[in-house]
């Protein structure tokens, strides 16, 4: 099955990713489907790019992010298959496999320049035109034999952008860093769950990925405390409201 990989490597009980339970018939040929772009902090920063096809998405993880300059050949490693659903997930991951805080980078549609995306994937030459929020324009994935060739991690492939209108030697990662769902950044997501779950046990406890997790952490819980401060002011002030109209 399709996504067999998917679940092995996840316990549904711990993780709040989707376990993929839902059936979705993928448009065929040249038709537009579902895209998204997952920028997740996890033992490393990188980039997720999926392609729904088939009922799944088509999954590679891009360490660099994507590059709209087409001189840049980025690596991209080609993963398990994700469930369609997982396209809207946002949040974090407490532990285990993925551990860490996946953001909603960018999201849209993808359309094939070719009739036939399985013969495309199978010769290792896949172009496509994404409309997203933040990519667009004519991009292509190619599978190589580069000195990532037989990784535990995944099948190398590069993700190269057409020369086109869209592209260009602007940084997008830099440009628009936040997410398309929630407009926040990983301290603003983290905030929402729990900023503790990494007090003692982060993904990355060293290096430059360790200090961007020490950061992200203490911003979550100062952001956590300004919203709980708030919502105290509020309630406190809605109670001194609501025991003046009762002496009217």
């Amino acid at each position: 099955m399709a996504l067999d990989k998917y679940k092995a490597k996840r316990d549904f009980t711990k993780s709040p990713e989707p376990a993929g339970g839902k059936a979705r018939r993928s448009p065929a040929g040249r038709k537009p489907r579902f895209f998204c772009v997952q920028k997740h902090l996890a033992s490393r920063l990188h980039y997720d790019l999926r392609l729904e096809h088939d009922g799944v998405l088509l999954s590679w993880a891009v360490p660099k992010g994507p590059s709209l300059d087409p001189a840049t050949k980025r690596l991209a490693m080609h993963v398990e298959d994700h469930p369609i659903d997982y396209g809207e997930f946002e949040g974090v991951i407490p532990s285990g496999y993925g551990a860490g805080i996946v953001m909603l980078w960018d999201r849209g549609t993808w359309t094939p320049e070719t009739d036939d995306v399985d013969a495309a994937l199978a010769k290792g030459d896949l172009k496509f035109t994404l409309d997203g929020y933040k990519l667009k324009g004519s991009w292509v994935l190619v599978r190589t034999k580069g000195k990532y060739a037989g990784s535990s991690e995944g099948e190398p492939w590069l993700l190269i952008k057409h020369r086109d209108e869209w592209s260009g030697e602007l940084d997008i990662g830099e440009f628009a860093p936040l997410s398309v769902k929630s407009e926040g950044d990983f301290a603003d997501i983290l905030s929402q769950d729990n900023p503790d779950v990494w007090r003692s046990n982060r993904p990355a406890k060293t290096g430059e990925t360790g200090a961007l997790f020490e950061r992200i952490i203490q911003k979550a819980v100062e952001l956590r405390m300004g919203a709980t401060k708030t919502g105290a002011t509020k309630k406190v002030t809605t109670k001194k409201a609501a025991t003046k109209k009762s002496k009217r």
